[in-house]
């Protein structure tokens, strides 16, 4: 663990990264390596598969669940841990337009995201209840 130490007069002042750090989560269907980076500018895993212009993390597990079910593709469904090289911001497709506030813990960047492992056991959400995402998502 790094430790800073500062003198200002004659105090001392020893400050100590937090113990915990946030965990971010990047569900796809991409097959993605440990310490590959995530970038702006790749096929988008949603709508048209236009080049996109943000990339997308999230704190809660469920949410990454959800990108990856959603994703377009015929791979896996993953779900990676990601750290941002950069600043994040609240995901405007879904904070205060979808659910008030961000309850999602969704955010996007235009700085890539480091892979930094990868969840291999979790639960998907049932047949139906993907489904019915898909059909209002295309109905939106």
């Amino acid at each position: 663990m790094a430790v800073e130490i500062s003198k200002n007069g004659n105090s001392l002042t020893i400050a100590a990264p937090s113990t915990f750090a946030q965990t971010y989560f990047h569900g796809t269907k991409a097959d993605l390596k440990i310490g590959s980076s995530i970038e702006i500018g790749l096929n988008s895993n949603y709508g048209q598969r236009k080049n996109a212009k943000f990339i997308y993390l999230t704190a809660t597990l469920d949410a990454a669940i959800w990108g990856a079910e959603l994703a377009i593709g015929e791979g896996p469904e993953r779900i990676y841990l990601v750290e941002p090289t950069g600043p994040i911001e609240d995901d405007p497709n879904l904070t205060d337009k979808k659910f008030q506030g961000n309850p999602t813990m969704s955010f996007r960047s235009q700085h890539p995201f480091r892979v930094v492992g990868e969840i291999t056991i979790w639960q998907g959400h049932s047949p139906e209840q993907v489904k019915a995402m898909k059909e209002g998502i295309e109905r939106a």
